[in-house]
């Protein structure tokens, strides 16, 4: 008997990312809004968040090893003068407006921030905000081609 008619044999193919620019914006979107979750709730609680990435470097040998290295990530909450807490989505390096001349949520406390995240994903995963992600998206496509 063959060693190979022992396996079970059968067609696959791999998945693919999506090739769709707005699911990957979504996603894109979708993944910032829940890293933003929980540093929110990790400040409520009173902890430090601080998420990791793997990255390539050299050693000191000179050979490109992976390491471990602390993620940038910015809080996409601030706070106004008057001490109201507030919330605004980045994409593509813009601020994204929800609505005309409204680019910012007013959240009010701090505590309320992680359920209005969580409508705020909602939203994204229905497509509400996709034509500002494909304007943004394509006003930071300007900006970054070469002139010729």
């Amino acid at each position: 008997m063959s060693i190979l008619k022992s396996l079970k044999l059968t067609t696959a193919q791999p998945v693919r990312a999506s090739s769709d620019p707005i699911e990957r914006a979504r996603n894109k979107v979708i993944s910032a809004l829940a890293e933003q979750r929980s540093m929110a709730e990790a400040k409520i609680a009173g902890q430090h968040y601080a998420p990791t990435q793997m990255v390539w470097r050299k050693n000191e040998v000179g050979q490109r090893v992976q390491v471990e290295t602390p993620k940038r990530l910015r809080a996409g909450w601030f706070v106004d003068a008057s001490g109201q807490t507030f919330f605004g989505i980045r994409y593509a390096g813009k601020p994204i407006e929800f609505a005309k001349d409204k680019n910012a949520i007013a959240v009010g406390e701090l505590s309320a921030l992680p359920a209005i995240l969580d409508t705020l994903t909602e939203a994204v995963r229905a497509g509400e905000l996709d034509t500002q992600l494909a304007a943004a998206a394509a006003e930071r496509g300007l900006m970054l081609r070469k002139a010729g």
